[in-house]
């Protein structure tokens, strides 16, 4: 069966993507772009490796340089978006940052800078776009949350705090929008192989602990995440509306 006909084709859409210069980021803007999106990526750093895996339709990625922690950067993101593809039709909140250590310990600025990052940014870039998707009565915003969307986790104060707070957000934002025609859900990956989880991997005892209690068995890889990303932003995921999708190996079943 195609993906078109299975209802999953993004062919004519736009999609905005946070954070894709790398990780789990980057697997969803390639994703995004293989089911047949144009693919703005927004965030900080260059993304040459990101353009390189998706291959020969360059003209089909578009990079914005943009601090998400600046507000004036979100009106910014939408306004360059729609001069350059005429509609904002998908955005994936993606970027963010961690910080570590002990809660007794946990700074101000390791607070601020997490939360601005993973919490405030998304909610007020789905702001601006809302009021471009609103007028149309279409949209789809997809926000990355985590385990600890669901749980405590340990020595991650503020990143535990920004993700449980960015689920409660998705649920907030799909009652506001879902009659306005904007699906609003979240995906929370497992353990995944990215720049955010090098400690906990370098670490032989966490890292085993870690693994021995995911039932798949293995670490998730970035483009695990990619499909519920197609799928959520997609037609097939019409009625689908205020979730946090856990993509996790099996973790919170165990």
């Amino acid at each position: 069966m195609s993906t078109e006909g299975a209802g999953f084709s993004l062919s004519g859409k736009t999609a905005v993507v946070t954070g894709a210069n790398t990780g789990i980021g980057q697997a969803i803007a390639v994703a995004l772009s293989r089911a047949g999106a144009r693919v703005v990526c927004a965030g900080r750093s260059p993304i040459d490796g990101t353009r390189e895996m998706i291959g020969h339709d360059h003209a089909g990625v578009l990079s914005i340089t943009a601090d998400l922690s600046t507000p004036g950067d979100h009106a910014r993101i939408v306004e360059e978006t729609l001069s350059w593809a005429g509609a904002v039709d998908i955005l994936v909140n993606n970027a963010g940052i961690i910080r570590r250590n002990d809660a007794i310990d946990f700074t101000e600025e390791d607070w601020d800078a997490v939360v601005d990052t993973n919490l405030k940014s998304a909610f007020f870039l789905s702001q601006a776009v809302a009021r471009e998707m609103i007028p149309r009565g279409s949209g789809k915003i997809i926000n990355i949350a985590s385990l600890l969307s669901f749980q405590g986790g340990i020595r991650v104060a503020s990143y535990t705090a920004s993700k449980s707070g960015l689920a409660g957000l998705t649920k907030l934002l799909a009652n506001e929008w879902a009659g306005k025609g904007i699906n609003v859900n979240a995906i929370a990956p497992g353990y995944v192989a990215t720049n955010n989880t090098e400690a906990l991997r370098n670490d032989p005892e966490r890292y085993k602990a870690i693994l021995d209690r995911i039932p798949a068995g293995r670490w998730a890889q970035p483009s695990d995440i990619a499909g519920a990303a197609v799928f959520l932003a997609s037609p097939a995921a019409d009625y689908v509306h205020g979730i946090t999708l856990p993509v996790d190996g099996g973790w919170l079943a165990r």
